[in-house]
């Protein structure tokens, strides 16, 4: 819980820059993008990360990995403070955090849309349509599929979860009789 805190208060204090500047954007890529070469790149990750490397070694291939990049000064600072105060490790919750607060302040929600079946291009317009009206904002969508479900959908917006499938309306079913037979 401690380091989503520490997550959550750098993203914070990126996205502030970012607002005050008006590259909130600009910092949102940047930041995405070196989260997936260090997830794509275990082994360079665990390199900088790792306290038993030698601090300065580490934070010279860091340096280096950062000028290949090409970031801004900004999405520069922001990193090596990461490095240097031993938050690096912390990368991928920090962006999380930050893409969802640059959402919010586009007015973006992501939802995610699992369905047992394949849906129609029309039909996932609709829920996203239905969904940006109950919510008031844009939201974008991922959709995936899970045939476990038997029937219907489960859809995800942030805490919110509107669960539509036959599963859980079968296991809803299945505990009430349970409550029922021992009454």
């Amino acid at each position: 819980m401690k380091n989503l805190a520490i997550a959550r208060r750098y993203a914070k204090a990126l996205l502030i820059i970012g607002k005050q500047d008006g590259q909130t954007e600009k910092y949102r890529q940047e930041l995405e993008g070196m989260t997936i070469l260090m997830d794509r790149n275990r082994q360079l990750a665990g390199m900088i990360s790792n306290p038993l490397y030698n601090i300065d070694e580490r934070r010279q291939v860091f340096q280096k990995v950062i000028q290949k990049l090409k970031l801004t000064k900004v999405t520069t600072s922001f990193l090596m403070l990461l490095f240097d105060k031993g938050r690096i490790a912390f990368i991928s919750s920090i962006n999380d955090f930050y893409q969802n607060l640059a959402d919010e302040l586009k007015g973006i929600a992501r939802a995610s849309l699992v369905s047992a079946q394949k849906l129609s291009d029309e039909t996932i317009e609709k829920i996203r349509a239905a969904l940006s009206k109950k919510t008031g904002k844009e939201i974008t969508l991922e959709v995936t599929q899970d045939p476990s479900l038997i029937g219907g959908v489960v859809t995800r917006i942030g805490d919110l979860v509107l669960d539509g499938s036959i599963k859980t309306q079968l296991l809803k079913m299945k505990e009430s009789l349970k409550r029922g037979e021992s009454a």
